[in-house]
């Protein structure tokens, strides 16, 4: 019952409340604050379902009850930025692709603008999610990486084989202009 003690002027339901959204959000490498001020449930449905294959999940919340969830789990204290009507959105997996679901979906509908972003508890702000909605996706950003990173050891075989390669063509060239090699004739 630690979460009701750290709670104590809250009934124990909303402490229940607080104390499993804390564990959520503990377990998050993520954590998006989004206004979901004008959606409907057809929105809702509609952004929970592009959300889904990603692994998010998006949460109404109090503002009070995600002030003091965030405090239990060591979130910086940005009690400013909960007003409104306030959604949170927590995963098991990279924030780009669900930051960038947001950014589709809020152009399309005009709705659920992102008011502040956490990955691994540092504060990001909507110009950097935005930022993160433009990345490639991460296989592509690794399959760049290691063409990058193999780019140099690949040029090193080249010019390593180059001077083989190059005797090779040169005594080819030389045999055939040449012709074909004249056996000795037997007596």
């Amino acid at each position: 019952m630690a979460a009701i003690n750290t709670h104590d002027n809250m009934r124990p339901e909303k402490a229940s409340i607080v104390s499993e959204l804390s564990e959520t959000l503990k377990r998050s490498p993520f954590v998006l604050v989004t206004d979901y001020r004008g959606m409907r449930v057809a929105n809702f449905s509609e952004l929970r379902s592009r959300l889904a294959p990603t692994g998010a999940e998006m949460h109404v919340i109090k503002n009070n009850f995600l002030k003091r969830a965030m405090a239990d789990s060591g979130f910086p204290d940005l009690g400013d930025q909960f007003g409104g009507q306030t959604a949170v959105v927590t995963g098991q997996a990279d924030v780009a692709p669900v930051a960038k679901i947001f950014k589709s979906f809020a152009s399309e509908f005009k709705l659920a603008s992102l008011k502040v972003g956490f990955v691994d508890r540092a504060v990001l702000s909507t110009a950097e999610l935005e930022t993160l909605a433009e990345l490639p996706a991460r296989e592509v950003l690794q399959a760049q990486l290691l063409a990058l990173l193999l780019s140099p050891a690949t040029r090193l075989v080249r010019l390593l084989n180059e001077p083989a390669a190059g005797l090779a063509r040169l005594l080819n060239a030389k045999a055939q202009k040449e012709g074909p090699p004249q056996h000795e004739k037997s007596l």
